[in-house]
């Protein structure tokens, strides 16, 4: 039986009477998928990426590059990319980007390599969130690039005369994926790239996947610190490069196994993942959660007993915050979650939304500036909860139905953004009771 949710609509999500328990094996994650099309469509020869996401916002990296002149030869989840050396050539109607940040940002620095005007543009989700910190440092290096409606965010023009390089500056504080877009193209431009990072940068841990993919197709990238990274001209070789599951994705899954006293065995992930939201991990361990790694498997078994709160910073990993917040609400105390005001421009102000959605089932939370607090083991109810177009809201908030009969989201497809089997796999864990999803 499909369950899968179409747009718009509402899903009652089963109480279970039961631990949650399920083996997954992940899809693919996004953050690799994304930085393997680009470097492979930018790479000398072909690549073979094995493993590679399909939903929504890889779907639109895919497309663009399609108009940019790149071949894929896909079969299921594995794509052989014929890569164009650093080249893009023209495309006259608008790159459409939906509302995936990685797209929008990556392609911004990447069309100056191509040929011609770009018009880079996005859906009306898009268009709120910011990119001026990027573009005021592209326009700083002489590239020319032109905000069309406001000063802030898409749809921008691009006037691709290449990639100045240098010495390039930018703001840590908003959003990493600024600074692996820079990364990325700098092996093509025409001097060597030094990016210097104005303050500690949020979500430093994709910075640091965004340099070691960029090693693995053969670019040569090293850091003085972590606001000082150099990167050398040169180019990529195109490879075979498998992309492990995504962490963020199995945050749901293991934090579904944690809040019913289950079990979470997920496949496709290592303890030597470049990805950080597999810290959340460590996070639930300190919760009072066993973990225990074997081989790709990550497990995840619930005690059974109360979870105990925790204070945290979760600046390295802040899309993993809407899982924890909801986490807490069955923990043992009050979960203070700090150092994360970055959310509030993600695809919706994730900060305002989950303590406004966990308020309605009747929980106490406090909102700060940079984070929440969320007060656990007290009595919830039935609600109707926005997901706010935003996939990990939804898959976030699904979780609470878990334990709490009545819970109901709106718009669930949302979940396609990323993770369109998300609904599939949360059925698979409740196995004997499987009919109860008659959706």
């Amino acid at each position: 039986m499909n369950i899968q949710p179409d747009r718009g609509k509402i899903m009652t999500i089963p109480c279970l009477n039961q631990p949650w328990k399920a083996d997954i094996c992940l899809p693919g994650s996004k953050s690799l998928t994304n930085r393997a099309l680009l470097i492979a469509a930018l790479a000398r020869g072909n690549s073979k990426l094995r493993g590679v996401l399909l939903a929504d916002d890889t779907q639109h990296m895919k497309n663009s590059l399609t108009h940019l002149g790149i071949l894929f030869r896909q079969q299921k989840d594995t794509l052989e990319v014929t890569g164009r050396g650093g080249h893009l050539q023209p495309y006259s109607a608008p790159l459409y980007t939906g509302n995936a940040g990685t797209v929008a940002r990556f392609l911004t620095v990447a069309l100056n390599l191509g040929e011609g005007h770009y018009i880079l543009d996005g859906d009306a989700e898009m268009k709120l969130r910011p990119i001026r910190d990027l573009t005021e440092t592209l326009t700083a290096n002489g590239c020319d690039i032109h905000h069309l409606q406001t000063n802030n965010s898409l749809p921008l023009k691009i006037t691709a005369r290449g990639f100045p390089g240098g010495d390039l500056h930018i703001s840590g504080k908003n959003s990493s994926q600024y600074i692996s877009a820079l990364m990325m193209a700098a092996p093509f431009a025409h001097k060597p790239v030094t990016i210097r990072i104005k303050g500690p940068p949020v979500s430093s841990s994709y910075i640091h996947m965004t340099r070691q993919i960029m090693t693995e197709f053969g670019a040569i990238c090293h850091h003085d610190s972590e606001n000082i990274l150099h990167i050398a001209r040169g180019g990529y070789q195109g490879r075979s490069y498998d992309i492990e599951g995504d962490a963020s994705s199995a945050s749901y899954l293991f934090a579904a196994a944690a809040i019913t006293g289950g079990e979470a065995n997920v496949r496709g992930l290592s303890s030597g993942s470049s990805q950080g939201d597999l810290g959340f991990l460590q996070l639930l361990q300190q919760m009072g959660c066993d973990i225990e790694h074997k081989g790709n498997t990550m497990c995840v078994r619930g005690k059974g007993s109360r979870l105990n709160a925790i204070q945290v910073d979760m600046n390295s990993m802040s899309d993993i915050v809407p899982t924890l917040a909801v986490t807490a609400l069955f923990a043992r105390g009050t979960t203070v979650i700090r150092n994360v005001a970055n959310m509030r421009i993600k695809e919706c102000d994730r900060i305002t939304a989950i303590v406004t959605e966990l308020r309605k089932t009747g929980a106490s939370v406090e909102e700060f500036e940079d984070g929440l607090a969320v007060t656990g083991e007290q009595s919830l109810g039935p609600a109707l909860l926005e997901t706010w177009k935003d996939h990990r809201m939804a898959m976030a908030l699904s979780l609470i139905g878990l334990r709490i009969p009545g819970i109901r989201l709106t718009n669930p497809g949302c979940v396609s953004k990323t993770f369109p089997e998300f609904f599939e796999m949360l059925k698979q864990g409740y196995q004997n009771c499987q009919d109860i999803w008659s959706d």
